[in-house]
């Protein structure tokens, strides 16, 4: 699965509740009022199931509570063809009332300070976590509510073995690595690696961020402006360090190199593997068919050098955005509120199961919830969390999942495969045309 600039959290859109979404047809006349003083909202997203469900559950439960407003759902494409549609859309003025789409990095493009409501201020953001704004915000002006979770990128591991063999949650590298010391002496795999599934080679560099961060707090700036590397930024060079560290000590499942997602999660869950470095998103599709995987599987972020600094990274919601040209745009913002409410979390929680923490004060996780998004709700809670690099740059080459790949499968020392990503980026970053490249 091909991430390139589409992002780590793009390429599990036809897997998770995490979808890129939304756009839609034209607002214009179609989106006016219809008969009885009635609002007619045109509302699209995008066409995975577990986000037409999630949709489905937040526009029944709004129009039940505001019998005045009617939400039409349609659905478009995913990936880049569904992008192409928000930018077409958008730039011809036909875009719908409301829409769904990523936030972060790939937001920029879409130029929200010429095609977006400026929320900045508006009560449609009262609920929504201070520190979910940056993703949505341009030159300091906010213009979207968070849509679905958040899901977490690091370690998921096997609460059974944990307990079986007396192991803690480490919260430095090298307290990882003795845990894994035992785990293998036990004749269990330490760490799953799915290298079939190249995208899956990236988690221990991209889940890396939190750290990354932490240690060099201007990194993202400096290195969307071309004044900083992963090659001789040690806290960003890291992550590659990690992935031939575990190789070189043998610490991966016979046969990594062909196995893919499915099969990693599959040994995970039935203990033949104790840690894998994934998004958490990869759990809530296993519970219907394997329920041990909501209690067994926990999550932890990617432990770095300093115990006193541990946290985790988080892949942000998708947001929901009102465009300029939208008609009615009382009865936007009034839907938009709702969205960014604890009763929207309420009726989500009936219709999908939540991978991860809700980004809205006051939403809370169902009690039923699986074990890793309760994990992800301590970092939330105790402020220990970090977005992903795509969520604050948008500098990402198309070719890091096979630098890791062959980072991971000892092919490539990680330093030269750091050395090989910050080339790969160049490309992309001139074709943005960001200034210092």
């Amino acid at each position: 699965m091909k991430t390139s600039h589409r992002t780590l959290g793009a390429a599990l859109a036809v897997l998770t509740i995490a979808a890129l979404t939304s756009c839609g047809s034209g607002s214009g006349s179609d989106a006016g009022s219809s008969g009885g003083g009635t609002v007619t909202l045109k509302f699209l997203v995008d066409n995975n199931q577990a986000t037409v469900s999630t949709a489905k559950a937040l526009t029944d439960a709004f129009m039940q509570a505001n019998p005045t407003i009617k939400i039409e759902t349609e659905t478009r494409p995913g990936g880049s063809e569904g992008d192409n549609i928000v930018k077409t859309r958008l730039s011809t003025g036909d875009m719908s009332d409301v829409f769904w789409y990523n936030s972060g990095s790939l937001l920029q493009a879409l130029n929200p300070g010429q095609t977006l409501v400026d929320l900045t201020g508006d009560p449609a953001l009262a609920n929504v976590q201070k520190d979910f704004l940056p993703v949505v915000s341009q030159d300091g002006k906010a213009y979207g509510v968070p849509a679905g979770t958040a899901m977490g990128g690091g370690i998921l591991y096997n609460r059974k073995v944990y307990e079986k063999l007396g192991l803690e949650v480490p919260k430095t590298w090298a307290d990882f690595m003795a845990n894994n010391d035992k785990i293998k002496a036990a004749g269990i795999a330490p760490v799953i690696s799915t290298f079939k599934d190249t995208w899956t080679s990236q988690l221990f560099v991209l889940g890396d961020y939190y750290n990354v961060q932490a240690a060099a707090p201007g990194f993202a700036q400096d290195y969307t402006a071309n004044k900083a590397k992963f090659a001789t930024t040690p806290a960003a060079r890291a992550g590659f360090d990690h992935l031939a560290e575990v190789h070189a000590k043998g610490l991966l499942q016979e046969g990594f190199g062909s196995a893919t997602a499915d099969q990693g999660m599959k040994l995970l869950v039935e203990g033949k593997g104790a840690h894998y470095p994934m998004l958490s998103a990869q759990v809530p599709p296993l519970v219907a068919t394997t329920p041990a995987a909501a209690t067994d599987i926990g999550f932890f972020g990617i432990p770095g050098a300093d115990a006193a600094k541990n946290g985790a990274t988080l892949w942000e919601p998708a947001g929901l955005y009102i465009p300029k040209t939208t008609e009615n745009l009382d009865a936007a913002k009034k839907f938009l509120a709702y969205v960014a409410s604890p009763a929207a979390a309420e009726a989500m929680n009936k219709a999908v199961q939540p991978a991860g923490p809700y980004r809205v004060e006051g939403a809370k996780l169902p009690d039923d919830a699986i074990q890793v998004a309760k994990d992800l709700q301590t970092y939330v809670d105790e402020g220990r969390t970090a977005p992903a690099l795509e969520f604050v740059s948008p500098v990402k080459g198309p070719s890091l999942e096979q630098i890791t790949v062959a980072v991971g499968s000892g092919l490539t020392p990680p330093e030269e495969g750091a050395a090989q990503y910050d080339k790969d980026v160049e490309k992309q970053a001139k074709q943005l045309g960001l200034a210092g490249w």
